[in-house]
């Protein structure tokens, strides 16, 4: 097994060779592992057991995990050398990471996470940040960064980090991969160091949604049942109003699949912002300080913000003592952030914990066990590195309220990758109940192949539709080059055409009238030159032999003149103006 191992980062680091070659033109040192991993091992799983009885459910497959976890004899290091310098190896690990392995994985190493846990950018001043395998230039997102960049980058089957305020769930779509949000409290926290004990959720990442399902399965230890089909599902309409790309590209994918496999009586649109307004109360008290002309709008940030001032208040509870006595070290990102909401009043707080109550209680009443609500994952393509909208309150309050549903209610939510707009992932986000864990696993598992198939049929649609355009501008630049012609404005009708031919360059017809119109203005070698191309492109078109004789004939090159008024005569034996030019040309030889 562990020669099987190594030869296989031996194979993955000669693929990525040609991808560091790519990545130079960014101007980042991409590493070869794009800086995933911050210590490798190996946990190998029990010996599997003889037939007739069934190989472990996860065999074959291996994982990494974020280095929150602990793992017996390695120190969880938090993403700060700060913390493993002052905390001693763990005597055990992870019971999560101890089910896995005993369902037959392999665990191969620890991943980068944001410092401390605490951002949802994927950026690490100490370890540096994990590169977006999908996007190179842009970042990969955390605060589980180099759980999904592993994945994402194809050295593991699936990994495991930690999803407090979309820390599982961000990254993922980031880094075009699945992502997996369990139900709070579904999977114990043991042996996982603490961001925010009321809102952390263990989470997976998967490249194959059965792969998602089997380690699902795994880690909540479900029983089996009879697959359950969604009765509801609900596309959320004002979310979608927070996206910066067409929201169509998404809710259209959504809509195509769900009627194909669920039928279309299944499908809904809701404002979510309405029923949370009505259903969670506390968050009319938080709304005072967010931004927004539309009172929904206000309602979905404040509840990204109530979740944002949750996380600070226990993290700062837990380890508020031991990050001031290492304050130098964090990077000025994370003091700014914990400074930020250093103020939050105890009144507040009891606020936003009323809004989490609420919040339960209102998402479970609107799923019931047969729903599932539909939502963006982030607000848009993934910000690039080092800029500004990384830093930006807009960015930080757009990106929460999205994200803010599931850890606010505790609903289990899944996100799904679907392709890609201006070479940026793209995703979308399906949440069920609390509690319907295996309820989700099961419809995302149903519905992926459909959703990726409609994404291949939306990209080839859109394709289809800008070269009918291209196509029909050129046709309109070509009429224009035609009228130009016939009202003798030679070199317009010249500009016209060049139009049409960088529209559609394969057209003949545009080449063989642009050397009509370069033949009246003397311009006989562009003549020819064009009708060479035209003949290329078709090679029975008469009036380009005919334009290339004259242009010929004008030059000088009779004898090649007369070729191609032979080969026009070949062509349509009746043309008059070959016959013509042939016994011209032909009297100049006798």
């Amino acid at each position: 097994m562990a020669s099987t191992a190594a030869n296989l980062w031996v194979l993955v680091g000669l693929s990525v060779a040609g991808i560091l070659l790519v990545a130079r033109r960014f101007k980042r040192v991409v590493k070869a592992d794009f800086g995933a991993f911050i210590e490798r091992f190996e946990l190998l799983p029990p010996p599997p057991p003889a037939p007739p009885k069934a190989p472990h459910p996860l065999a074959c497959l291996s994982f990494a995990v974020a280095d929150l976890f602990d793992i017996k004899g390695y120190i969880t290091g938090f993403g700060i050398p700060e913390w493993s310098k002052t905390h001693e190896p763990a005597d055990w690990s992870s019971p999560a990471v101890s089910i896995l392995i005993n369902g037959g994985a392999t665990c191969v190493g620890k991943t980068v996470i944001d410092e401390l846990g605490y951002s949802i950018n994927g950026e690490n001043k100490h370890f540096g940040a994990p590169a977006n395998p999908v996007a190179l230039d842009r970042i990969p997102g955390g605060s589980s960064s180099g759980s999904a960049v592993a994945v994402s980058a194809g050295f593991v089957e699936f990994s495991l980090g930690i999803d407090t305020i979309g820390g599982v769930r961000l990254p993922a779509a980031y880094c075009g991969v699945l992502g997996f949000r369990p139900s709070f409290g579904a999977i114990a926290n043991t042996g996982v160091l603490p961001v925010s004990p009321s809102l952390d959720s263990i989470g997976v990442f998967a490249k194959d949604p059965s792969i998602l399902h089997r380690v699902g399965h795994v880690l909540l230890q479900l029983p089996c049942s009879e697959k359950r089909q969604p009765r509801h599902i609900m596309i959320v309409d004002d979310y979608f109003q927070l996206l910066k790309i067409p929201a169509n590209r998404i809710t259209q994918v959504v809509t195509k699949s769900t009627e194909k496999l669920f039928g279309r009586q299944v499908l809904n649109h809701i404002n979510l912002g309405d029923y949370l307004a009505a259903r969670v109360p506390s968050l009319k008290q938080l709304n005072d300080g967010i931004q927004s002309s539309d009172q929904k709008l206000r309602s979905l940030k404040s509840l990204g913000k109530a979740m944002q001032m949750l996380q600070s208040h226990e993290f700062k509870s837990i380890h508020g003592e031991w990050i001031g006595s290492v304050r130098p070290a964090l990077s000025s990102f994370l003091s700014k952030q914990l400074d930020a909401l250093s103020e939050t009043s105890s009144f507040t707080i009891e606020r936003c914990q009323s809004v989490r109550n609420e919040m339960r209680l209102a998402l479970n009443a609107l799923l019931k066990d047969d729903g599932l609500l539909v939502i963006p994952t982030v607000p848009g393509s993934p910000p690039k590195y080092g800029s500004r909208e990384i830093l930006s309150d807009d960015y930080q309050i757009a990106a929460l309220s999205l994200l803010a549903i599931a850890s606010m209610s505790g609903c289990c939510q899944a996100t799904i990758p679907l392709g890609f707009h201006e070479k940026s992932p793209v995703s979308v986000s399906i949440i069920a109940r609390q509690g319907g864990d295996r309820f989700l696993l099961d419809t995302v598992q149903a519905i992926y192949a459909s959703l990726q198939e409609h994404v291949d049929n939306l990209v080839k649609s859109s394709s289809s539709s800008k070269t009918i355009s291209l196509e029909e501008s050129a046709e309109l630049a070509k009429e224009k080059g035609n009228a130009a012609y016939k009202d003798k404005q030679w070199q317009k009708a010249v500009s016209f055409y060049s139009e049409a031919i960088k529209l559609s360059g394969k057209n003949p017809t545009y080449y063989s009238n642009r050397a009509a119109a370069y033949l009246e203005t003397g311009s006989y070698l562009q003549a020819e030159a064009d009708c060479s191309t035209a003949i290329s492109l078709d090679k029975k078109g008469v009036k380009a032999y005919l334009r290339r004789g004259t242009a010929r004939e004008l030059l000088g090159y009779y004898k090649d003149a007369v070729e191609d008024f032979k080969y026009a005569l070949v062509l349509e034996p009746t043309n008059k103006t070959a016959n013509v030019a042939l016994s011209r040309l032909q009297k100049l030889f006798q």
